[in-house]
């Protein structure tokens, strides 16, 4: 921006989405990953014995299901269901907000089986840097839609939107004043209509190239009546420590980096000439193959 850098960090995933922001990788070895999945068993027959069901073959393509498949499946929870019934939706209904909504590929549709390791194991879940998982995996996309051949972006979009909206009072639609946790539950109910996509777009852009300092909201997060709905949890200095840290994002293959240190306005320090930007390009190379990453 011409009033200086900006950019989505661990602090407002956290804020935004009330995700943990430490913990466990989420990661994991994908090559083969039908032959090593939890000490060699079929990936396909271990799925069964979570879920309880298998889809159909044409319900599969490669290692993911169709939403639609889960959707049908896991919709609702019988009433009165054993402690294992409950146990296989929990884990159905986790996949598919891990696969349809933090990493979401670019169908939208698809559920991947790497999630199987996680879910066999429910009570481990909050143990896992979610936070940081799906910033990686939102920065990763980003920078693949900058390629003009790419047309879609995939990734935590609520998560971009939310951030745009929070910080971008001139991009707000009206109407949503009222907010609770976590954040971005704010535009829960925004679904702007494709009628008028088209004049939307070019006015965006238009409000973007004429942005100034005073458009922009380095500090949404300190206002009193956002600091009485946040969790407390989040604000633990365990936690909010970690806002500050230059580190790795990492998200299976999917490594990026958390340059806070050249957007210090956005928690409440003086920008001094930042170093040059980390040249992360030999990380990107490593993501070779589909079968690898998202």
């Amino acid at each position: 921006m011409s009033f200086g850098e900006c950019t989505i960090t661990l602090q407002d995933v956290a804020y935004q989405l009330g995700l943990p922001v430490d913990g466990r990788y989420v990661s994991g070895f994908l090559t083969d990953f039908h032959v090593y999945i939890d000490g060699g068993r079929p990936a396909w027959q271990w799925f069964h014995e979570l879920l309880g069901v298998l889809p159909l073959a044409n319900q599969i393509q490669k290692f993911a299901v169709n939403c639609t498949w889960f959707q049908e499946t896991f919709g609702e929870c019988p009433e009165g269901a054993d402690e294992e019934t409950v146990r296989r939706f929990a884990r159905a209904y986790i996949m598919m907000l891990l696969g349809t909504q933090l990493f979401a590929d670019k169908s939208g549709n698809r559920i991947h089986i790497r999630w199987l390791p996680f879910v066999a194991r429910l009570e481990e879940m909050g143990s896992y840097n979610w936070g940081s998982a799906a910033l990686a995996w939102l920065y990763r996309c980003m920078c693949r839609v900058a390629n003009r051949h790419v047309v879609k972006l995939a990734g935590p979009l609520q998560l971009l939107q939310s951030w745009i909206f929070w910080r971008f009072p001139g991009f707000r639609p009206a109407g949503y004043d009222a907010f609770s946790w976590p954040l971005a539950s704010r535009w829960s109910g925004y679904n702007p209509g494709i009628s008028e996509k088209g004049p939307r777009v070019q006015m965006a852009r238009l409000k973007i190239d004429l942005l100034q300092a005073r458009d922009f909201i380095w500090m949404p997060y300190s206002t009193p009546d956002v600091l009485q709905v946040v969790h407390p949890e989040v604000l633990e200095p365990r936690h909010t420590m970690l806002w500050w840290c230059v580190t790795s994002l990492i998200y299976f293959a999917v490594v990026e980096w958390h340059q806070v240190d050249r957007v210090l306005p956005q928690f409440g320090g003086v920008q001094p000439p930042p170093h040059p930007a980390l040249n992360i390009d030999f990380l990107m190379s490593q993501e070779a193959s589909e079968r690898l990453c998202p």
